[in-house]
């Protein structure tokens, strides 16, 4: 451990002390024993979001889409069509539209990972996605992990909300004394393992030097389901225990049956499984049908390097190209649903 380290760690420590705040001391030995019981690391893999950071030296970088995609280009269909809806909904300035829409022509046809809109830069930034480990299998929510005063188990209508809502990716910033001792341990991860190809494992090793430093994003919730040895997730990542229990209660009881064509019978025991789950109240796993599934914690980190957060690598993958997503629209804000494509 360097210099700088460990007088981050000593400052955390110092702090600690010195305020004596009982919930960050729970908080703290909560996260060590989750060590004790959860030793190692699972890697579900890479990530995709976009953050921006405003003209200035000063400027923090802040996440303005979820890193939750699983490609790169996921991300840039969703900076394109962050653009176009901000071009025709919330400017009447031409000027501004213009500056869009030319930036919405760039992600139509060219797969950038960096673009300059009204003097604010947006990048496309790579995640990775751990979750602690252990004897029991994957970590579920810990009791200091945040919790809804008033727990709604039908499902909200309405937007969702993000996880990732005015994270700030900033490698200075201090979470509490394991977590940056977490952090120290993540300055050296790369991928090891023979499943990941030479190529992702060649840039995973080149990253650890290119990108030293580690910005921790929010901690998210969801349902995985045991698939032999190995943990499959159900969906995305929730900003609370109870919603990512919430979104599984939904699942057994309503969602898969109408999904999947379910007869009465199968229908009925995941709605009274689904039942028991919720009577349960804060119950992390629910079995039905030979099938296991679990509530588990998951963090995510972001690697940063002098010129600010990692955008995607050679060796990520994907699966299609750039393509137009939105009619032609003039500076005025008019759009042409029926022109062709030249």
């Amino acid at each position: 451990m360097d210099e700088h380290w460990k007088r981050r760690l000593d400052r955390m420590r110092a702090g600690l002390v010195r305020e004596g705040d009982p919930v960050a001391w729970v908080t703290e030995v909560d996260a060590a024993q989750a060590v004790t019981r959860y030793p190692r690391l699972a890697v579900r893999g890479s990530l995709f979001g976009v953050a921006a950071r405003e003209a200035g030296a000063d400027a923090p970088w802040r996440v303005v889409m979820p890193v939750q995609t699983g490609m790169p280009q996921e991300a840039r269909d969703g900076l394109q069509s962050k653009f176009f809806f901000w071009a025709k909904d919330d400017t009447d300035d031409p000027e501004v539209r213009r500056e869009l829409l030319a930036a919405v022509r760039v992600l139509e046809r060219e797969p950038v990972d960096e673009v300059v809109v009204m003097g604010t830069t947006y990048r496309i930034v790579r995640g990775d996605e751990v979750a602690r480990t252990g004897a029991d299998g994957l970590e579920p929510p810990r009791p200091t992990d945040p919790e809804p005063v008033f727990r709604v188990w039908e499902r909200q209508r309405g937007a969702r909300r993000c996880l990732d809502t005015d994270a700030v990716l900033d490698p200075e910033k201090a979470h509490g004394l394991m977590a940056e001792a977490l952090r120290i341990g993540l300055r050296e991860f790369h991928y090891a393992g023979k499943r990941y190809p030479a190529a992702v494992r060649a840039d995973s090793r080149k990253a650890v030097t290119t990108h030293p430093d580690i910005a921790m994003l929010p901690v998210g919730f969801g349902a995985v389901e045991r698939a032999g040895d190995v943990w499959q997730p159900l969906g995305g990542l929730s900003p609370t225990p109870h919603e990512a229990r919430r979104d599984l209660y939904g699942d057994l009881t309503d969602l898969w049956a109408r999904l999947y064509k379910w007869d009465d019978g199968k229908r009925e025991r995941y709605r009274r499984a689904g039942e028991l789950f919720r009577a349960a109240e804060r119950a992390d796993r629910v079995r039905v049908d030979g099938r296991e599934f679990r509530i588990c914690r998951v963090e995510r980190l972001v690697r940063f390097g002098p010129g600010g957060p990692e955008g995607p690598r050679p060796s990520d993958v994907d699966e299609y190209g750039p393509t137009k997503m939105h009619p032609r629209m003039d500076e005025d804000g008019t759009l042409h649903y029926e022109e062709k494509d030249a």
